[in-house]
């Protein structure tokens, strides 16, 4: 199954050195087509848009890392400290359910907030008091929080069951223990909760440190809806590169700019996972 579905395909690579065009099949097409060495990363880098989309690429998921972390850990201890489990697998299963959405139903969903004549927030919220709308599909400085609460309203849910899990197997007795010794709860968590769930922690970052340069196509090109007004602020590597092949069908540059972003990506898991081994190796992932 690796060898056919991730190793053979590897073999695409070469197009992003070659100047890529048709000759008869697509095997064919690799062999014959023109070598280029590094020309097609070298129009990538020149065009505008190189620095802007690896910027937003990098400093989105920098903030997905962080709240991505915190905020499902929050959540998850304060689920287990609800005695009430039946209220528990409720709240649960109310956050999980937003990660079984595609991001289709989720950008109709955020349309029905969003849109200029029909949406909630225009019609109900913002003409009421007498207000002008806002034209948020036009409007790039409000999508950063929108981009980030979604992703967050996504995926918390999904992150918190893996970390109740977690937590779900540390020993009672650790906190029958602190009970004794005096610990209030606040003490329990921070000493006893927070301190072993961090190799996990670690281990969720260090992946997530990986696909840095890895953008969630379906947020940010179905949630804005490809508004071009948006693009300064919407437009990842992920999203330029299926443009770069949808409108200008040149595919050795969107292959150059994929095999910089797996490059990339590649790097900075392993540089990431080396400064962990160097403080710790026990929590290393590899």
């Amino acid at each position: 199954m690796l060898l056919i579905n991730n190793y053979i395909p590897m073999i695409g690579v070469v197009i992003a050195f070659k100047r890529y065009r048709f000759h008869g099949s697509f095997l064919s097409s690799i062999f014959k087509s023109e070598w280029v060495g590094f020309g097609n990363f070298d129009f990538f880098f020149k065009t505008p848009y190189a620095f802007q989309i690896t910027r937003n690429t990098i400093l989105y998921n920098l903030v997905f890392i962080i709240l991505g972390l915190v905020v499902p850990v929050a959540f998850a201890i304060l689920l287990n400290e609800i005695t009430n489990k039946w209220m528990t697998k409720i709240y649960q299963s109310v956050m999980f359910l937003p990660y079984f959405l595609s991001w289709i139903i989720v950008s109709y969903l955020a349309y029905s907030f969003f849109s200029i004549e029909s949406g909630f927030i225009n019609k109900v919220v913002i003409t009421s008091l007498g207000l002008d709308p806002i034209k948020w599909y036009f409007e790039p400085k409000y999508w950063p929080f929108i981009l980030t609460f979604f992703q967050l309203w996504k995926y918390t849910g999904y992150n918190i069951v893996v970390y109740l899990a977690a937590i779900s197997g540390i020993d009672s007795e650790y906190y029958e223990a602190a009970e004794i010794d005096g610990a209030t709860k606040w003490n329990q968590i921070w000493s006893i909760t927070v301190p072993l769930l961090k190799p996990l922690m670690i281990i969720l970052t260090l992946l997530a440190v990986g696909r840095i340069f890895n953008a969630d196509f379906g947020l940010f090109y179905n949630v804005p809806r490809n508004s071009g007004q948006l693009y300064s602020v919407t437009d990842v590597i992920d999203t330029y590169v299926y443009r770069a092949l949808r409108n200008t069908n040149n595919i050795s540059m969107a292959a150059a700019a994929g095999t910089y972003q797996a490059i990339v990506g590649c790097v900075t898991v392993f540089t990431a996972n080396y400064v962990v081994r160097k403080i710790d190796s026990d929590k290393a992932l590899f």
